[in-house]
């Protein structure tokens, strides 16, 4: 396990923290030889490529703006021109800003359906195109949410956007069945990360303390960990998953369409969030 990936080449979008940060670590841990970053922040980025290649990998940071399909592109240009392949794709980043139906306007809706639905579509394909060219039966991974089954009230754009990327993923993967392009997805539950602390002070509470507070209530007690998110998506990757392709796994500790002392959302106002 620990060499799983050797002599193999990820793109781990979202990956200067949180999810996508915890899924190239573990890349590397289990012998990961190349890697591209992807972030916004050139300076975090450095910094945590830097960090990578001290623990033996070779490390690429490209700065991105997954809102624009040019950088998406670029993210991929630049991965082929450095390592020459691509074997492994983990779509980890998104936008997650909360908003309602009545409270989303044009811009928003755009960008989260950019960064969580256009970008995965446009790194898929020239990754893809790649993978045919090598010869590589290569794997991608999307982490998406448990939201895209049902929707949540105050995460209307969001939801859509992510149940748009489950029916891409099974497309996809229908598609690439006879290349052994595996193609999977990850619908994960309320995570504890930088980005969602951020959301949490923005839109919902100014609390420090809000894992703890929150997530005591949930069944076990506590918020999910991005290792633990991580270590899914390395098994979506790797040759543990086997042949798995198309599949969208629920990772959450709430069963979708079951709520424990639900009564359902107060009555929504213009430019509030329903919670």
């Amino acid at each position: 396990m620990s060499n799983e990936f050797q002599n193999k080449t990820a793109i781990v979008t979202g990956s200067t923290q949180g999810i996508g940060y915890a899924v190239a670590k573990l890349y590397i841990e289990r012998g990961l030889s190349n890697l591209t970053i992807v972030g916004r922040d050139e300076s975090k980025g450095d910094k945590v490529c830097e960090e990578f290649n001290s623990m033996g990998t070779n490390c690429l940071f490209v700065k991105a703006e997954l809102k624009d399909v040019n950088d998406c592109r670029k993210i991929v240009k630049m991965t082929d021109e450095k390592f020459g392949r691509v074997d492994i794709l983990a779509n980890c980043a998104g936008d997650t800003r909360r908003a309602t139906i009545l409270s989303t306007d044009q811009n928003l809706f755009d960008d989260i359906i950019a960064v969580n639905l256009r970008a995965p579509f446009f790194l898929i394909q020239d990754c893809v195109k790649i993978m045919r060219r090598e010869k590589i039966k290569g794997a991608i991974a999307s982490v998406i949410t448990m939201s895209s089954h049902s929707g949540a009230v105050f995460k209307a754009p969001y939801s859509a956007s992510k149940a748009g990327l489950v029916n891409l993923t099974k497309s996809v993967a229908f598609a690439l069945t006879k290349d052994n392009i595996k193609v999977n997805g990850l619908n994960l539950g309320w995570t504890h990360t930088p980005g969602e602390e951020k959301t949490m002070e923005k839109y919902v509470t100014k609390d420090k303390n809000w894992p703890t507070t929150h997530g005591k209530d949930l069944p076990w007690g506590r918020l999910i960990q991005p290792i633990e998110a991580a270590k899914a998506i390395a098994f979506m990757t790797s040759s543990e998953s086997g042949l798995m392709t198309g599949s969208i796994i629920d990772f959450d500790q709430i069963i979708s369409g079951w709520y424990a002392d639900y009564s359902g959302p107060k009555k929504l106002k213009d430019n509030e969030l329903g919670i």
